[in-house]
Parts: C-alpha cells; structure tokens; sequence
C-alpha cells in the first residue's frame, strides 16, 4: 500500500485513466468490427472516415501504436476499395 499522499493520488488518477483509455479502445475496436461487417460499399465508404478519426486519436494518446492505427487504416480502405 502507498504510503505518501501523492503516490495515492498517483494511484486514483492512474486507474481513472485507465479505465477512460479502455472504454475508448473498446469503442474504436467495436467500430471496427461494424465497419468490416458491412456489405454495402455506400455504407462502408460513409463509416471510414468516422473510425479513420478514432484510430487517429487514439494514436496521438498513445492509447494504441501509431504503426496499429496506420495498419488498420489502410487494411480498412483497401477492404471497402475491393468491395463491389
């Protein structure tokens, strides 16, 4: 157990960020998953940029790799590019 105010506060703000970086992870991996369902291109070209601009955030906050974010990206693009 922490033994100094600031390493529990330390500990508080940790866990709150934590659980803040899951809940957007859970969300941008969940509209992933939406938008690789879909089988209408139109559908699918209109989601990209939405979930393009999560993956992007959630780069800049280091809450994923910036390598991951560009590797879904691009796998996404392509995807709805082959589609009929």
């Amino acid at each position: 157990m922490a033994n100094h105010k600031s390493s529990v506060k330390r500990i508080r703000q940790t866990e709150k960020r934590r659980l803040h970086n899951r809940f957007y992870a859970k969300v941008t991996r969940t509209a992933v998953r939406k938008l690789r369902a879909c089988k209408e291109k139109e559908e699918a070209a209109a989601m990209l940029p939405k979930v393009t601009s999560m993956l992007d955030k959630l780069a800049k906050r280091r809450i994923i790799h910036p390598n991951k974010a560009a590797n879904l990206k691009s796998s996404l693009a392509r995807q709805i590019n082959r589609m009929a």
